[in-house]
């Protein structure tokens, strides 16, 4: 399907597909349960008319806190349907977060999954409405009613058609959620032709097809598990989207076998435990046809274990929420495939490499990446500060990483110049994690850094300056999360320093931290 994303908005889009597809399979979930496309479009025509009928309007907020299950996707495009702006927030975000994303965007709904689990996100919900009036209501996932009024099931929001918003492509149609560096929540509007071409051009690169079954195990509402390709690519080209709520090899290798999955995107932590589990796990994975791993840089040996205990072609994927996408080619020779992270989609990318002075560097040199393009934002979502320090005065973004370039035009990614961790492709902001360990009773000063890790990518590792007596890890750890800390950003390590390190300047050197961390792992790993 090649349409004109000039001519029509999201909401237009899943209309399209069934025109094309009616029939097809769209979403297949763990249990094997399945909805087409047409089945599909009037699960969400019947949302859309019950949110309506709520009370919630075209261009009104709404946090989508969702698993990857049948209901993210039928709430994403009732949304888009309606007119209201999506807000994405991972399934693992706790209230800290939560908070600060409601004080950023006053969003008026709120979307939760229905069971309880480890976190109850419904507590968190009932916290959000008394702290925020513009909060009006949650609506809540799955099939145990709560006792609370203000609180909507999704099953019993069904209402007549509601009316065809108004809308422009230039239009702003979701915010997706940045890591942060400062601790402050960024929030990245995508518009309706930008994240059009986001994912339709990277379902033509990618070579998806009627054919394709994508594995969505990765949270849905990442960008890169939900358009690029993801799982509106895979729409796009009328292909088949497998949902499941756990990325463990046990779980999800099983459901390649069943389903006959062609397509998959991992994080590189993600990508080891797979290559790790066939060890022991024996599903037949030949349907496989193409594993996509981003987030983080894939080191060089792991690509090689990758292909060959997996047994298909590896794509290396390196981009951003806030736009540029750079995929290796499927036809790229092998070690253009391992050692680099591909060219940008569009060849309307522009992409420069520059030094501490803002100088274009030459050849091959490592250089910190701006990029400007069709479908990279000129701006975050009400942060001005933030604006004037990540884009530059002609509109190119500052990413933040530390790149190269072969003498291909491929980009090597070689690490970032922000204090930020990668912990298994979440991007963590060290100064969050610093303010609120510096919070805590006991506490005098707190510095995190990122520990290089075999299985995580980068550990969190808070080294705490103690008021006196000593620090007990484990009581940190609880601490942090009777503060409303999401479980991710939780330190993996913590040691205690009577007198920081400190650099020819006088700053604390963070990369002797590093180093002592690595050697207190190895000695004491019940520090861990």
């Amino acid at each position: 399907m090649n349409h004109d994303s000039e001519s029509f908005p999201l909401s237009y889009c899943l209309t399209q597909w069934v025109r094309e597809y009616g029939a097809r399979t769209a979403l297949t979930n763990e249990a094997g349960e399945s909805l087409s496309y047409l089945a599909l479009q009037e699960r969400v025509e019947r949302l859309a008319g019950g949110l309506y009928a709520a009370g919630l309007r075209p261009g009104e907020y709404a946090m989508v806190q969702m698993p990857n299950t049948f209901g993210f996707f039928i709430v994403f495009f009732a949304l888009l349907r309606l007119g209201a702006i999506p807000m994405m927030a991972m399934p693992n975000q706790r209230e800290r977060d939560i908070d600060a994303l409601m004080a950023l965007a006053r969003p008026v709904a709120y979307f939760i999954p229905g069971d309880v689990g480890e976190h109850d996100l419904l507590a968190i919900a009932k916290k959000m409405q008394d702290r925020y009036e513009s909060l009006r209501f949650v609506v809540r996932d799955g099939n145990s009613r709560p006792s609370e009024r203000e609180v909507f099931m999704l099953n019993d929001l069904l209402g007549p058609e509601c009316p065809w918003p108004t809308q422009n492509a230039r239009d702003t149609a979701l915010l997706l959620l940045s890591g942060g560096t400062t601790g402050t929540p960024k929030l990245i509007p995508r518009t309706h032709w930008d994240y059009f071409y986001n994912f339709s051009a990277s379902a033509r690169q990618c070579e998806f097809s009627g054919d394709t079954v994508f594995l969505a195990v990765l949270p849905a509402a990442h960008n890169f598990t939900l358009a690029s390709p993801g799982a509106l690519g895979t729409f796009q080209c009328g292909g088949k989207v497998i949902t499941s709520t756990s990325a463990s090899c046990d779980e999800a290798m099983p459901l390649i076998e069943k389903e006959h999955v062609t397509h998959v995107a991992l994080v590189p932590p993600l990508a080891k435990l797979w290559v790790e589990g066939r060890e022991w796990e024996d599903s037949d994975l030949s349907s496989l046809k193409v594993i996509q791993v981003g987030g983080a840089r894939l080191e060089a040996g792991l690509a090689k274990q990758l292909i060959g205990v997996l047994g298909c072609q590896l794509q290396q994927v390196f981009g951003m929420a806030e736009g540029l996408l750079c995929y290796t080619r499927l036809d790229d020779s092998l070690e253009t495939i391992v050692h680099t992270q591909g060219q940008p989609l569009s060849p309307d990318d522009e992409v420069r490499i520059v030094d501490e002075d803002g100088r274009d560097v030459v050849g091959g040199q490592i250089g910190q990446l701006l990029t400007r393009g069709p479908y990279t934002i000129r701006g975050y979502f009400r942060a001005p500060e933030q604006n004037a320090s990540s884009f530059t005065e002609d509109g190119f973004y500052r990413s933040g990483d530390l790149v190269r370039r072969d003498e291909r035009g491929n980009l090597i990614v070689e690490g970032r110049i922000k204090e930020q961790i990668n912990r298994c492709g979440e991007k963590i902001s060290a100064a969050e994690v610093e303010e609120a360990l510096s919070a805590l009773h006991g506490v005098h000063a707190a510095v995190a850094v990122g520990v290089p890790d075999e299985l995580l990518g980068e550990r969190i590792c808070a080294f705490i300056k103690p008021k006196g007596q000593s620090i007990d890890p484990a009581l940190i750890k609880t601490a942090l999360r009777e503060c409303g800390i999401s479980d991710y950003k939780i330190p993996d390590q913590i040691e205690t320093i009577a007198e920081w390190p400190l650099t020819a300047a006088r700053k604390i050197d963070k990369r002797r931290l590093i180093a002592i961390a690595t050697q207190q792992a190895s000695e004491e790993p019940a520090s861990r």
